[in-house]
């Protein structure tokens, strides 16, 4: 199955969202290389919101382009067997934690955000991971810093699309 179609039956199967979810679809059906960044329409990326074993933190990452704390997430790649899978490969590579899970449930939710220069827009599937106990993080070259955060805290330091990402993530996890 392609990662094409892997994104088509995960958004099939997302309950929420339907505005979105559904315009997810139109780009989809509309750009047969909408999984891709060379699609100057937009294209679908994939992030992780990762939470510590305990389930009381997350960690960000300061992106360096951006400069703004965010979840782990970036591009789909050829590689990627899914969506999932390219959001745990983000993940795993951004926080240089290895063994991170996905949560049970598939995406948590969807965020589509407009990207400066060339302007284009990402729509982003975003799951949550949860790390192992002991697990220690490692900035990679994309980031400037990393760092957990309590729930409190977000609302602080992020935006408003990381802040509906954890509030999402936290009702998934019942905390």
């Amino acid at each position: 199955m392609s990662l094409h179609d892997d994104a088509v039956l995960v958004l099939k199967g997302y309950e929420d969202q339907q505005e979105l979810r559904q315009a997810y679809l139109a780009h989809l059906a509309a750009h047969p290389d909408g999984m891709w960044k060379a699609c100057e329409a937009g294209h679908v990326t994939a992030s992780a919101l990762v939470i510590d074993p305990e389930r009381g933190r997350v960690l960000l990452t300061l992106h360096r382009k951006l400069r703004m704390w965010l979840q782990m997430g970036g591009h789909c790649e050829p590689g990627d067997a899914s969506l999932a899978a390219a959001a745990l490969r983000e993940a795993t590579e951004e926080s240089g934690i290895p063994d991170l899970a996905l949560l049970a449930g598939g995406p948590v939710r969807l965020d589509r955000h407009p990207i400066p220069s060339p302007c284009h827009w990402h729509f982003d599937v975003q799951y949550a991971a949860v790390a192992a106990p002991g697990a220690a993080h490692a900035i990679s070259d994309e980031s400037l810093d990393l760092r957990w955060f309590s729930y409190d805290e977000i609302a602080d330091v992020a935006d408003a699309s990381v802040l509906r990402l954890t509030e999402a993530t936290r009702a998934r996890l019942g905390v």
